[in-house]
């Protein structure tokens, strides 16, 4: 049979003291006696009680929640992001809490739901709700390349102008002329199309960049590489927006006999976990997601401490990552 939960008045009832003596010792308030402290964690051991979070949240005012907004849980970046994140605000006791805005269901707004769980801040990782620019929104940090950054809010991204460079440079390196670009819609696409194009003008090559403007999928990688190529075979290389299309644009590749990269060289952007696998050894762009995460979740932690808006931009540094899908030409 069943029995229930130890409460906080039965730790109370077997240490002999008081309900908010039990309180103070659970907070680690000072103004307890040693033998006091000692009887009241005797019988929290003794009756394996956990405290309630829901309940210490609210006798505090803080939920130790942090949300975090994402478009697209397939999207491996979203994985190193928050393995960043929780490496800064886990061992201040914060929880995180993932909404991903692009496929949560219900009569519900996923980001209304999200501040009806009383969040003590957010890490916008999508472009921002109309909804947090409030003023009873809770503190926000944006990470990622976002099309609008608006005045008073932290933001950390990669430097994505410099890292299409890269990728736009190191096949241009290895003498393809004709180049196509997998663009995505967002910020972050938008950035990186735009450096691609640039960087294709001033070395007078021949760009081909695609008209897509939906989410960064594998499915969209593998469609517009078929347009892509059918159209323009000359196309001897291709740089994708990011790590899911590109491995999309592999499929293309082997569906038109193209061999990859004897034929056709491919670059990702993102160096996710899946572009390291020595299956799919994609050479791509490392824009240290996890750093990303890193310092978005200082940001955070400052501003829940009390810290005034500064207005802080960080832009982190990437690096190309060269591995088997890219080759010189002929």
């Amino acid at each position: 049979m069943a029995t229930s939960r130890p409460t906080i008045y039965d730790v109370a009832k077997a240490a002999g003291v008081s309900k908010s003596l039990v309180s103070l010792v659970l907070r680690g308030a000072g103004g307890v006696s040693a033998a006091s402290r000692e009887a009241v964690e005797r019988a929290i051991h003794d009756l394996d009680y956990r405290p309630s979070r829901a309940a210490a949240a609210l006798a505090a005012g803080r939920t130790r929640l942090v949300g975090v907004l994402i478009d697209d849980y397939a999207n491996p970046w979203f994985v190193d992001l928050l393995r960043g994140l929780d490496e800064v605000l886990s061992p201040d006791g914060y929880r995180l809490s993932v909404v991903d805005t692009a496929t949560a269901a219900g009569v519900e707004d996923p980001v209304e739901g999200l501040l009806s769980m009383r969040a003590d801040g957010i890490i916008v990782a999508r472009d921002v709700p109309h909804v947090l620019l409030g003023d009873t929104a809770p503190p926000f940090v944006i990470a990622g390349t976002r099309a609008d950054v608006p005045d008073g809010v932290d933001a950390v991204g990669n430097d994505d102008v410099l890292g299409a460079r890269l990728a736009t440079e190191h096949l241009l390196g290895l003498g393809h002329r004709e180049i196509g670009h997998l663009s995505v819609v967002g910020g972050a696409g938008q950035t990186r199309r735009e450096s691609f194009l640039a960087t294709m003008q001033d070395a007078e090559a021949l760009a081909r960049a695609t008209a897509y403007r939906g989410p960064a999928t594998e499915r969209a990688g593998y469609d517009t590489s078929l347009a892509l190529l059918r159209e323009h075979p000359g196309v001897t290389a291709i740089f994708a927006a990011n790590d899911v299309m590109a491995i999309g644009a592999l499929g293309a590749a082997r569906e038109l006999g193209r061999d990859v990269p004897r034929d056709l060289s491919i670059v990702g952007y993102d160096n996710t976990a899946l572009a390291q696998t020595r299956l799919i050894d994609l050479t791509t762009v490392d824009d240290d997601s996890v750093g990303v995460g890193r310092e978005a979740g200082k940001l955070l932690r400052a501003r829940l401490a009390g810290e005034d808006p500064v207005d802080v931009r960080r832009t982190l540094e990437p690096s190309l990552v060269v591995r088997g899908t890219t080759a010189s030409l002929g």
